[in-house]
């Protein structure tokens, strides 16, 4: 990365750092992605199966993950202020907090999916499918953390278009072995739902050693020297990260919860409903991993020129960041409104759910610009380290107004399942509204008190 002095580089940089976090994003995205679209090729059921148990593996990981997450800002700020000499250290120690993390994850998996499964209103093969799903999955959650952080790691270093031809790869690999293990291909077992779980594990394996290699050969990284040298671990370091990363973890949390939380509560109704909100959802997604790239790339700019104390030109990389989503919100919602039934068709040819499909993109085209709106917004803050806050606007703008308005809309309306989609709406433009605020209240106190 490097200083600029008019819009006109910051715009460019800007884009020369989101772009490759773009790709990056879409292409960790598809492994899901692929999963829910090559499930519901196989069977309806499947697709049910794998939608339920990525609602609840997505929050765990998006949140546990969001921890990890602090390693973006925390190097950038370290780089920005010449500190380079801490970086191995910060590093290294996210690495093996990740590890932490991986086991805890691994044993709750193990201790809670059956009882959590048994408590949902779940037809008998859904319900098997999903925990199937899952437990494939869990063989993968080691690597998939570790990866999290060596790819912070690099993205703080300016290099995300490494990360974008690694994580390139995903997409490719993940369909290759979800077409052995899912149909049973090449004499490999026809697995179903179960398949796509096994499929992602492997994939997340070979991405981690893929980037490990990288980091530990490549310029400019192994002048960090990340594999050498190791500390044991520093309580202390994972205090540094965790005041960091576990608010940033848990406004991820909150976000990407109540949609799974709305998955859940929707398995009281049929499962081409469960099905097509689900493949609205994951289409939605897909659209979203523009703003949320955005966002991403925000922590990194801001964070270097908060590091550099230079507030001005980080609060001009904010404007830009939200300018640019909110632009592009505009062209997602038209896709999302004009094109609604031929995207339901790429998932499915069941046509009640195509029809309950098309009617949920409509809703989802309407979050669009608050989407847009919050996401860049977030990551700025983050560029700030100002977290905690954000976790306590993200908690009352999805949790307390969202969810309960979508709630009481399903079940005393006639809107049905579409109720919770515009509580989700009226969640999500509430988070939008608070955290705007809060990024220009820090952006008036650094200009009034650049110390603060």
């Amino acid at each position: 990365m490097y200083e600029t002095t008019n819009i006109k580089q910051k715009w460019t940089l800007m884009l020369k750092i989101v772009f490759p976090i773009l790709v990056t994003q879409i292409a960790l995205y598809l492994v899901s992605f692929f999963d829910i679209l090559m499930s519901s090729r196989y069977g309806s059921a499947d697709l049910a199966g794998v939608a339920v148990g990525s609602s609840l593996w997505l929050p765990v990981y998006t949140g546990l993950a969001g921890i990890l997450l602090a390693i973006t800002p925390i190097v950038a700020q370290l780089v920005g202020a010449q500190k380079k000499d801490e970086v191995r250290s910060v590093v290294q120690q996210g690495l093996l907090l990740s590890l932490a993390l991986s086991i805890v994850i691994i044993i709750i998996l193990f201790l809670v999916l059956e009882p959590i499964l048994q408590a949902m209103s779940l037809e008998m093969r859904v319900g098997k499918i999903a925990k199937s799903y899952l437990m494939a999955m869990s063989i993968g959650i080691i690597p998939l953390f570790a990866f999290n952080v060596l790819r912070s790691y690099m993205d703080a270093l300016g290099k995300t278009r490494v990360t974008m031809f690694i994580t390139l790869l995903s997409a490719p690999i993940n369909v290759f072995f979800n077409y052995l293990l899912i149909f049973g291909n090449f004499g490999f077992p026809e697995l179903g739902g179960a398949g796509a779980g096994f499929a992602s594990a492997i994939t997340y394996w070979l991405l981690f050693l893929i980037a490990a290699f990288i980091v530990h050969k490549q310029k400019p990284f192994q002048q960090y020297e990340l594999f050498k040298h190791w500390q044991s671990v520093q309580f202390s370091k994972w205090r540094d990260i965790s005041k960091i990363g576990v608010p940033i973890g848990l406004s991820i949390f909150a976000e990407t919860s109540i949609f799974s939380a709305v998955t859940l509560m929707m398995s009281t109704y049929s499962t081409a409903v469960i099905s097509a909100h689900q493949i609205a959802l994951n289409f939605t997604s897909l659209l979203y991993m523009v703003p949320l790239s955005i966002s991403i790339g925000a922590t990194v700019l801001v964070g270097y020129e908060v590091g550099a104390k230079r507030f001005k030109d980080a609060k001009a990389y904010s404007g830009l960041s939200v300018g640019t989503a909110v632009l592009f919100s505009f062209f997602s919602a038209c896709i999302l409104f004009f094109f609604r039934e031929q995207i339901a068709g790429i998932y499915t040819t069941d046509n009640d759910v195509i029809h309950l499909t098309i009617q949920f993109f409509v809703f989802a085209a309407l979050f669009q610009i608050s989407d847009a709106i919050q996401a860049p917004v977030q990551g700025s803050l983050r560029g700030y380290k100002d977290v905690n806050v954000t976790f306590v606007m993200a908690i009352i703008s999805y949790w307390v107004i969202g969810l309960p308005i979508g709630y009481l809309l399903s079940k005393y309306t006639d809107l049905g399942p579409f109720g919770y989609w515009v509580g989700l709406i009226v969640g999500l433009t509430a988070g939008a509204v608070t955290l705007s605020y809060r990024l220009i209240s820090i952006q008036n106190k650094k200009k009034s008190n650049p110390k603060a």
